[in-house]
């Protein structure tokens, strides 16, 4: 039977059928991982794989650390996981140990989901924490933690008060990601205007040598500066002259010429 909520999708003259709410899922609604995959597959797009080719940066021919792209736009990978948001963290797992990007990338949308959710009780909140931290082996590329980190991590430690040692320990990780998710997690704590972790977080990760952790420090200082500017002048007036350029330029933004040019300048004269 035609679901009459179907949308086509006919992107590189392949047409493809787009459910949206085809299912309630509950917790007595049986999905699975492989559902979600199977759902997942029918979405693939030529002209949204070469989009992800641009955005990306990967070879085609090579899975690369065991990640390929099948070409499902993120707008379709959000809303299928919407329609899969009380999928068990056993499940997700699985999801996450799949070599598909979007796959990933849905099972950490999923957990974001889960861990802002008011219907999710703390045990499963420290289900998925556990899950985020155990896993993240597959949670290995930047998107993917800016998908679930401050909704998963940030929240958890933020709601049931929890020590926050283990932002400190990932912010000295030698693995990329884990440093990532050090930083971004303290987003959570921004909007909920504490700002304290993110100025020492990031100060740990000035001497860092990835870019992808200097845009989000950057990110997240310019964050932190909205809820507390007086707390990021300071923090700029110690460190602007020895942080790296493209974290100096994310945090000064939102501030008048006149603000950048005196930090920039500082830079300048190291």
């Amino acid at each position: 039977m035609t679901n009459p909520k179907q949308k086509k999708n006919t992107e590189g003259g392949k047409q493809t059928r787009f459910v949206r709410n085809q299912a309630s899922p509950d917790k007595t609604s049986g999905i699975t991982a492989e559902l979600f995959v199977e759902r997942l597959e029918a979405l693939q797009s030529p002209v949204e794989l070469k989009k992800h080719h641009r955005y990306f940066k990967f070879d085609e021919d090579e899975s690369g650390d065991g990640d390929r792209f099948i070409g499902v736009r993120w707008g379709h990978v959000f809303a299928l996981a919407k329609e899969f948001i009380q999928l068990p963290p056993a499940e997700i797992e699985k999801l996450l140990e799949s070599t598909v990007h979007e796959v990933r990338g849905g099972g950490c949308s999923i957990m974001g989901k889960q861990g802002t959710s008011k219907k999710t009780p703390e045990s499963r909140r420290k289900e998925l924490y556990d899950l985020y931290l155990r896993r993240h082996d597959r949670i290995n590329n930047w998107d993917l933690v800016d998908l679930a980190a401050h909704k998963v991590i940030g929240s958890y430690l933020f709601e049931f008060e929890k020590p926050r040692d283990v932002l400190y320990k990932l912010a000295r990780s030698k693995d990329t990601w884990e440093r990532r998710t050090a930083i971004v997690s303290t987003f959570f704590f921004i909007g909920k205007g504490e700002v304290a972790d993110t100025f020492k977080i990031a100060e740990i990760l000035l001497k860092d040598d990835q870019d992808l952790i200097h845009k989000a420090t950057g990110w997240a200082l310019r964050a932190a500066g909205t809820a507390d500017r007086q707390s990021l002048l300071v923090f700029l007036d110690k460190h602007a002259a020895s942080m790296p350029r493209v974290a100096l330029r994310n945090s000064i933004e939102h501030f008048d010429k006149e603000e950048r040019e005196n930090y920039l300048g500082m830079k300048a004269k190291q």
